[in-house]
C-alpha cells in the first residue's frame, strides 16, 4: 500500500508525457513527480482527464503506477484515477492500481443513456467493496456530463466509508462546495477544488481543503493553502490576483497549453498529444509565452517559483 493520505492541501494532476511518436515518455514523467515532491505538495494524481488516461491501455497504465510510486518512494501519495465506463471495469482498474502500491483511487460516474442516481451509487458502492485503498469521488460534469446532486453526494458519503475525499468540479464550484460541507453532519470528509483553479479563492473561502487540479505552477497553489491555513487571506488573494492571467488561459479547452508549460518548465522533452487530442496552435503558443513574461517577468521558471 502507498502511503497515508489527508486529502487536504495541494494534489497536482499531472500530465502524462509523450515523445514525437506518441510513446509514453517515462523519464518525462518521473521528473514531473520529483520536481512536485521537491516544490512540497501533499501528494500527486496521474491518469485523470489530463493524464489522457482514455488514450492509454492496460499495460501503459501499470507502467506508469509502477513508476510513480517508485519516483515518490512513500514520500507523498499518489492518487490514481480508474474511471471507466463499466462498474466492473472500474473496480478492476481500481484493484490493479492498489496492487501496484497506489494510496488512493479517483473515481467519476460515466454518462448514462436514462440518468439514474441509483445506478451511480450502486456503481460506488461496487467499486469501494472491491478495494481497500480510498476513493476520491470526482464531480466533473464537464468530462463526464453526469451531474450528481449534492443530496447524491451527500448519501455516498454516508454509506460508503471508503469514500475519503470530494474532488468537486461542478460549477458554480463555491456555492456546491459550500453545500456539501454544510450537508456534512454525519461524516466530514475534505473536498478538494480542480477546474484548474479557476475559481481558486472563492472555493477556499468556501471551506475548500485545497486543491487537486492540473495548473502548471502548484507552488502557486501550495502558498495560497498555506496562506489561508495562516488566516493571511489578503497574501492567498494577491497571488491569485497575479497569476489570474495564466490560470484563466491555461483553462482554455484541451491540455496542449498545459503541457507547453510544463515543457517550458524543463519538465517535459516534448508537448506532444496523444491523437485525436488536438496539439498546441502556434499563435498560442506565442501568446502563452507572452502571459508567462508578464505574469513571471524575468524569472527562471524552470525552478521552483520562490513565493
Amino acid at each position: 500500500m502507498g502511503a497515508d493520505v489527508s486529502f487536504k492541501g495541494v494534489f497536482p494532476i499531472l500530465v502524462t508525457p509523450f515523445d514525437e511518436m506518441e510513446n509514453v515518455d517515462l523519464e518525462s514523467f518521473v521528473r514531473g513527480i520529483r520536481f512536485m515532491a521537491e516544490i512540497g505538495v501533499d501528494g500527486v494524481t496521474i491518469l485523470g482527464v489530463l493524464g489522457e488516461s482514455n488514450r492509454m491501455v492496460d499495460s501503459e497504465r501499470e507502467e506508469l503506477i509502477m513508476a510513480a510510486v517508485a519516483a515518490t518512494d512513500g514520500r507523498i501519495p499518489v492518487v490514481v484515477g480508474t474511471s471507466h465506463k463499466g462498474t466492473e471495469a472500474t473496480r478492476y482498474l481500481s484493484l490493479m492500481a492498489e496492487s501496484l502500491g497506489a494510496s488512493a483511487v479517483m473515481v467519476t460516474p460515466s454518462k448514462e443513456a436514462v440518468p439514474n442516481e441509483e445506478r451511480i451509487f450502486e456503481y460506488f458502492r461496487t467499486v469501494a467493496e472491491g478495494i481497500t485503498i480510498p476513493i476520491v469521488l470526482q464531480d466533473h460534469p464537464g468530462s463526464t456530463e453526469v451531474h450528481m446532486s449534492a443530496s447524491l453526494i451527500l448519501r455516498m458519503v454516508n454509506e460508503i466509508p471508503r469514500i475519503a475525499c470530494i474532488k468537486q468540479e461542478a460549477p458554480p464550484t463555491p456555492a456546491k462546495i459550500a453545500a456539501l460541507i454544510g450537508g456534512m453532519k454525519e461524516r466530514r470528509v475534505p473536498v478538494l477544488t480542480g477546474l484548474g483553479a479557476l475559481y481558486g479563492m472563492f472555493d477556499l473561502e468556501c471551506g475548500s481543503d485545497g486543491y487537486m487540479t492540473g495548473f502548471a505552477f502548484p507552488e502557486v497553489l501550495v502558498a495560497m493553502v498555506t496562506a489561508v491555513r495562516a488566516a493571511r487571506m489578503e497574501d492567498a488573494w494577491e497571488l491569485y490576483r497575479r497569476f489570474l492571467p495564466l490560470i484563466v488561459f491555461e483553462q482554455q479547452p484541451g491540455i496542449a497549453i498545459r503541457k507547453e508549460i510544463y515543457r517550458l518548465r524543463g519538465l517535459l522533452r516534448s508537448n506532444r498529444v496523444r491523437h485525436p487530442g488536438a496539439q498546441l496552435v502556434a499563435s498560442a503558443g506565442e501568446q502563452l509565452r507572452s502571459v508567462i513574461a508578464r505574469v513571471l517577468p524575468g524569472v527562471d521558471i524552470t525552478k521552483p517559483l520562490a513565493l
